[in-house]
């Protein structure tokens, strides 16, 4: 394997010289191989509580397609049931998910944790400052759910990496909370 060196400060100046004449608003959906089209409905259903939108048969995709939502846009993930079972989540790192409050966090590791799931990590990583639970799905996809990432104001402005405070477990990212950002109006 190649090793490559990263140029922080040109990645960071990063820029389109010439903005595209369109504007992306959100991710959109996900679709996942899986080797077990019914096994996985049940783990993203049962599990992470998605709801089914829609299913399509043999006839309509080899291996069959459930169509998944969270909210209500029709899906935000599509499971394809012909997987080969050789994911080694090489191309996508993972996929996260949003929940309204940090309690649903600590819900949602504990659900994990009595499910069997594997879970890669808990807690607070760094940048954005999202507190976390990563984790991995039947068919070794890595997943996230996790509460309050930072938000970048008009101004552009991030925290800065001096404020990130990675925490390893649940428990010591609420104990020790990154700062809160000044939020006074300049006058």
């Amino acid at each position: 394997m190649m090793q490559m060196t990263v140029d922080v400060e040109r990645l960071k100046a990063s820029a389109a010289q010439s903005p595209p004449p369109f504007a992306l608003r959100k991710i959109g959906h996900v679709v996942l191989m899986v080797t077990d089209l019914q096994r996985a409905t049940d783990f993203y259903t049962g599990v992470l509580g998605f709801q089914i939108s829609d299913v399509y048969g043999e006839d309509m995709m080899p291996g069959g397609m459930v169509f998944l939502r969270c909210k209500t846009d029709y899906h935000c993930l599509a499971l394809v049931g012909a997987g080969d079972g050789r994911n080694e989540n090489r191309e996508l790192h993972h996929r996260a998910f949003e929940v309204p409050t940090l309690g649903q966090v600590i819900t949602a590791r504990d659900r994990l944790r009595e499910f069997g799931a594997k879970i890669d990590f808990e807690g607070r990583r760094r940048a954005g400052c999202q507190i976390a639970v990563e984790f991995r799905d039947l068919d070794n996809h890595s997943l996230e759910i996790y509460w309050g990432v930072d938000q970048v104001g008009s101004d552009g402005r991030v925290r800065p990496a001096s404020e990130w405070h990675g925490a390893r477990s649940l428990e010591d990212a609420i104990a020790n909370p990154v700062p809160v950002p000044d939020t006074h109006r300049p006058r």
